[in-house]
């Protein structure tokens, strides 16, 4: 079966791609390389053996994505990663992200509509929830206002995948919220490439543990946890590329009940950013260079997922634990900076 990957070349979707291969798939990858880089193919290829077909192209414009599956008619599948994703960025440009995140996904759709039968695995957040009223949180908790413009097209793409699902019986769905992804795969041949200053904490961290960085800010210690710092979900990236092929195969297998489902991808298990911290000089040997300072406009307190749905309706379960994905992170960063 050939499958779809957009933004196939980014941190998580270089992940799919991998996992897809190795199940057996046919992969074709559209990414613009905005934030990215033609180089990841290699390494999909010396993992898998496979190098995937690849189509530089933004899908903004709508007359090339029509031009695609005009000419890829056997597309079975699509896996939607392709999006902006700076929460700050979202805020000082908030157009470029309705434009990027939401115009893309409706010409994606368009053209899957028009085929007898479509699967389509939509990369969601678990910032639809935004500070949940109880943790761990479910698939059931109320969607709330959004924190930015990026936060919002998670929560506008959900609701055009549904809205699109209910008047297209050939159009099945799913939507994965993830929580906070991490780490590299274990071959280090591909990992996160954060462009210019990492917006996640994992890389921060690692550059600074590589010298890259200076100093990391971890950003309040007076939130009401256990030490006074922020509360994740960190979920490692090769379980969670597992969770897409899973997912995917439910569709094509007409397991899924509904056509439009939602699932949270995360471990359960909710860790501070000190306890990131420490698993990173736990792993690595070396002492972290932090410092305490005010707390950031927008984060939330506490985020972590009730997997229970993850785990019985679809049949996937996260494997790796915090200190085996930050290991991961840091034997990347390592490779990257001897390159």
């Amino acid at each position: 079966m050939k499958i779809l990957v957009t933004g196939g070349l980014g941190f998580i979707g270089s992940h799919t791609v991998v996992e897809l291969q190795n199940k057996g798939f046919d992969v074709v990858i559209i990414d613009d390389c905005s934030n990215s880089d033609e180089k990841v193919l290699e390494g999909i290829e010396r993992i898998t053996g496979i190098k995937p077909i690849f189509e530089k192209l933004d899908l903004k414009e709508k007359d090339k994505v029509e031009d695609f599956f005009h000419r890829y008619k056997d597309i079975e599948g699509v896996i939607h990663f392709a999006a902006s994703k700076a929460v700050g960025e979202s805020v000082e440009n908030p157009l470029l992200y309705y434009e990027n995140n939401i115009g893309t996904l409706v010409y994606i759709l368009k053209e899957l509509c028009k085929k007898n039968k479509a699967s389509f695995i939509f990369s969601s957040s678990c910032t639809v929830y935004g500070q949940a009223d109880k943790m761990p949180i479910t698939e059931n908790a109320p969607v709330k206002q959004a924190e930015s413009p990026y936060g919002n097209t998670k929560q506008m793409g959900e609701e055009i995948i549904r809205d699109t699902c209910k008047v297209t019986p050939n159009l099945n769905a799913i939507a994965l919220r993830y929580f906070n992804p991490m780490g590299a795969h274990p071959s280090a041949e591909i990992g996160e490439l954060p462009i210019g200053v990492p917006q996640n904490l994992v890389p921060f961290i690692t550059q600074t543990g590589a010298g890259l960085r200076e100093q990391l800010s971890v950003f309040g210690d007076d939130y009401p946890t256990p030490d006074g710092t922020c509360i994740r979900d960190y979920i490692y990236v090769v379980d969670l590329a597992k969770a897409h092929v899973v997912a995917l195969e439910r569709l094509l297998g007409n397991k899924n009940k509904d056509n439009y489902e939602v699932f949270n991808v995360g471990t359960g298990t909710g860790s501070s950013v000190l306890e990131a911290i420490q698993s990173f000089e736990k792993v690595s040997g070396k002492k972290l260079n932090y410092k305490i300072v005010e707390r950031r406009p927008g984060d939330i307190t506490t985020a972590y997922a009730d997997t229970t749905k993850a785990n019985e309706v679809l049949g996937w379960k996260a494997e790796y634990t915090l200190d085996e994905a930050m290991e991961s992170a840091w034997v990347w960063e390592q490779k990257i900076r001897s390159c």
